[in-house]
């Protein structure tokens, strides 16, 4: 049922434009002997067809591009199993994430010289210590309390988390029709509470150079926790004026256009 969800959902994405809108001309790219892979992490609640608007825009430019499926079952696991991953690839690499793939993308990179760019994309950044929940922001829709925001199925002591249809809808991708934004809540992932409780074991954003992708109208991870943490990070920031936590759906090319900035500058100087 999941996986005809997920297709419904992409086949609504598909029909209305917005997983990959009307994909503009081809602005032009840095020559590069190398070009990195750029790998795309998903957050909870969200599935790897997600990233469609921005992987195209990206292929188009001649990118590599693996959409990874986030487990979503942990903070160390997931990174564990990300970090496995990319070590099944060759060459730079260029880290992106979403919302609590950021997270993942903090700790999976750690002490992966491949690596050479994170992005973060209405993400979070944990430092060592911190874990996704504590910085969604002071204002965050998430900070009501849990029984209006999840329905919880047990699953032992870690209950996997699914976004109530009106949190979804007013909350968290409150930018997209109406029929979009229901299309994604139906076929949406759960998330293990055990995500977003986790203290991070690593900031690899202290040693390697960030991007930042800031919808201003994100409701879900504010943006103000967003500014703080790309400033600690010393990212390279990006405002998307009206952007919900689903910029990377409904408005997919500046996403990829700060994605593209990030590849670009692992070129070496020419």
């Amino acid at each position: 049922m999941k996986t005809l969800a997920s297709l419904a959902t992409l086949m609504a994405l598909l029909s209305l434009g917005l997983s990959a809108g009307p994909l503009a001309a081809p602005a032009p790219v840095k020559a590069c002997a190398a070009k990195p892979v750029v790998v795309l992490v998903h957050g909870a609640w969200a599935g790897t067809s997600s990233w469609t608007g921005v992987l195209e825009r990206l292929q188009q430019q001649g990118y590599v591009v693996r959409a990874y499926a986030n487990p979503l079952r942990g903070l160390t696991g997931d990174a564990a199993d990300l970090a496995a991953f990319l070590k099944t690839l060759d060459g730079p690499i260029v880290l992106v994430g979403h919302s609590y793939g950021g997270s993942v993308i903090t700790n999976a990179a750690a002490n992966d010289p491949d690596v050479k760019q994170l992005v973060y994309v209405d993400a979070a950044a944990p430092a060592v210590g911190e874990n996704t929940g504590q910085l969604s922001g002071r204002t965050s829709a998430l900070g009501a309390d849990p029984a209006t925001l999840y329905d919880q199925v047990p699953n032992g002591v870690d209950p996997e988390l699914y976004l109530k249809k009106a949190v979804f809808l007013k909350s968290f991708g409150p930018d997209l029709p109406g029929p979009v934004a229901g299309g994604l809540w139906a076929g949406q992932r759960p998330a293990a509470k055990s995500a977003f409780t986790t203290p991070s074991k690593a900031a690899a954003w202290r040693t390697i150079p960030s991007w930042y992708v800031i919808g201003t109208a994100d409701r879900i991870i504010t943006p103000e926790s967003q500014r703080a943490m790309a400033s600690r990070a010393h990212a390279k920031v990006l405002d998307v004026p009206g952007g919900s936590h689903l910029t990377l759906i409904s408005q997919p090319q500046p996403v990829a256009d700060q994605i593209l900035a990030a590849a670009e500058a692992t070129c070496p100087p020419s």
